[in-house]
């Protein structure tokens, strides 16, 4: 009968625990309006639009990014990109710039000259599984660093899958270059 109560109590308590949410992460807003969580570079120029975080260029590329480091997580947004921006996702950025070498370069840009890494590519190190059209609309990307594996979903395709080792945390950067705008929404981390 202690063996039966025993039980019963360990599982009533790993529903409460589960039902209280206090075995995982909340999911967090990133990227808001008047927050000092981040901070924008270069020569594109990012404002606020509502709900909507857009960044313009007319030529030269610049980018916001976070003041923060993350290691494992699960990344969600919405996007829509112009015909002539070129943009991206930079996650675990080992420096306070952007670079496709010293961070993980998850790119936005339909037309890019060399299409391996176009849009859903992780530039320099995979070329996109799947080739997505997202040009002109609302698009969703989802992207998961969970040690070195690293994947992404735009539209909720598989347009990613990597081991990769070179980089274990970072921050987080949104990019609009060359001449175009790009809008994002609904930015929000799960760390895990």
């Amino acid at each position: 009968m202690i063996k039966s109560f025993t039980c019963y109590l360990l599982f009533g308590l790993i529903l409460i625990f589960n039902a209280c949410g206090l075995g995982e992460s909340a999911e967090t807003d990133i990227f808001v309006k008047d927050s000092n969580d981040w901070f924008q570079k270069g020569r594109a120029s990012w404002k606020f639009d509502g709900d909507q975080l857009v960044g313009t260029s007319l030529g030269g590329s610049g980018f916001v990014m976070t003041n923060k480091k993350y290691k494992s997580f699960t990344l969600s947004l919405e996007f829509y990109p112009d015909t002539g921006i070129n943009s991206g996702i930079f996650v675990r950025c080992k420096n306070k710039e952007i670079s496709n070498k010293d961070c993980y370069e998850m790119n936005i840009w339909d037309y890019h000259p060399d299409q391996e890494s176009r849009t859903g590519s992780i530039v320099t190190r995979a070329k996109p599984l799947v080739n997505v059209q997202t040009l002109g609309k609302w698009n969703s990307y989802k992207i998961t660093c969970e040690s070195n594996h690293i994947r992404t979903w735009i539209n909720g395709k598989l347009t990613a899958d990597i081991y990769n080792d070179d980089l274990s945390e970072g921050y987080i950067a949104l990019q609009a270059a060359e001449t175009g705008r790009i809008k994002f929404r609904n930015v929000k981390i799960k760390e895990f």
